[in-house]
């Protein structure tokens, strides 16, 4: 058998890919134009044909991706049970496994989860890396994500190249698990963000300000924020379409407040931001971006950011 496990030096030629959504598909995208070979599989199957019209192969299954022997599979679906079914469930990843397999978890779930599925996973031979990322649907098209990865260090060496085709800023931010801790941070600061973002906005937009204005200059100050310059322009015309639903959203900041009742931890802004979320979700516009948190304001103050 050929090594393939995490201390070897082979480079990295095939790559399994399971999850084309928003941010799955354009990644698997730029793994086969970096020139992988790449085999994928999505549970809504339509979803794989832009990228078999562009030369990847199309598994039936989590298990078929394992059996098709690639070097590293990436997995990129909505949450912790998810992640657990693609792995461990009924056709799952372990169920064709080979040893010295490399799994790559790029969705967003549960700190202590992850390292349980790392340990169950080391029963049978495979290592895996939890490398949430960051930067929305644009960053994952334009390869230009903040990666955040815990696992072992010579596994993270080994893909460094596999991530340096999806992202630009890349850290190894320690053991297995550590990089879900630190994407649930940059959640806490991302809705923490957003929420000032909406309310500069509603100040700015109930007092006359030219909105355009105002987010150019803020967003050169101090003030400045992801959230203002990408997000601040849609709020601004009224665009609530999804680069990151509400739904999702609200997903990752349940395991933010698991993981910091575990640390008694109180989070008290972040907490506020999610009930914004959970209002916009109550209104229907669950499946809206997250920018969306802007119609509470709209609500609240009666009054609409675009004309």
């Amino acid at each position: 058998m050929r090594d393939t496990g995490p201390n070897s030096n082979a480079p990295i030629k095939s790559v399994g890919y399971i999850g084309l959504g928003i941010m799955g598909a354009p990644m698997a995208a730029n793994l086969l134009k970096a020139g992988y070979d790449l085999i994928v599989w999505n549970r809504t199957a339509s979803r794989c044909k832009p990228l078999a019209d562009r030369g990847a192969s199309v598994a039936g299954s989590a298990a078929a991706v394992a059996e098709a022997g690639p070097d590293v599979i990436c997995i990129n679906v909505t949450d912790t049970p998810d992640v657990e079914h693609v792995l461990f469930g009924d056709q799952g990843i372990v169920s064709g496994a080979k040893e010295g397999l490399l799994v790559i978890d790029h969705s967003t779930i549960s700190p202590g989860a992850t390292q349980d599925f790392a340990r169950r996973l080391e029963a049978s031979g495979v290592t895996l890396l939890d490398a949430p990322v960051s930067g929305g649907d644009v960053g994952a098209k334009q390869g230009t994500l903040s990666v955040m990865v815990g696992g072992p260090e010579e596994a993270f060496a080994r893909c460094r190249s596999l991530f340096e085709a999806v992202g630009k800023n890349i850290t190894h931010m320690g053991p297995v698990g550590m990089g879900q801790v630190c994407k649930a941070c940059n959640q806490i600061a991302v809705s923490c963000n957003l929420l000032a973002t909406c309310e500069a906005l509603a100040l700015a937009k109930q007092s006359g300000l030219d909105l355009s204005r105002m987010i150019e200059v803020v967003s050169g100050g101090a003030g400045g924020s992801w959230q203002l310059a990408n997000l601040g322009p849609k709020i601004a015309r009224g665009d609530h379409d999804p680069g990151f639903m509400v739904d999702l959203v609200l997903k990752d900041l349940a395991i933010v407040s698991d993981t910091a009742r575990e640390h008694k931890l109180p989070l008290a802004g972040t907490a506020l931001a999610e009930s914004y979320f959970r209002s916009v979700a109550a209104n229907g516009g669950g499946k809206l971006g997250t920018q969306a948190m802007a119609r509470v304001l709209q609500m609240l103050g009666d009054f609409t950011f675009a004309k």
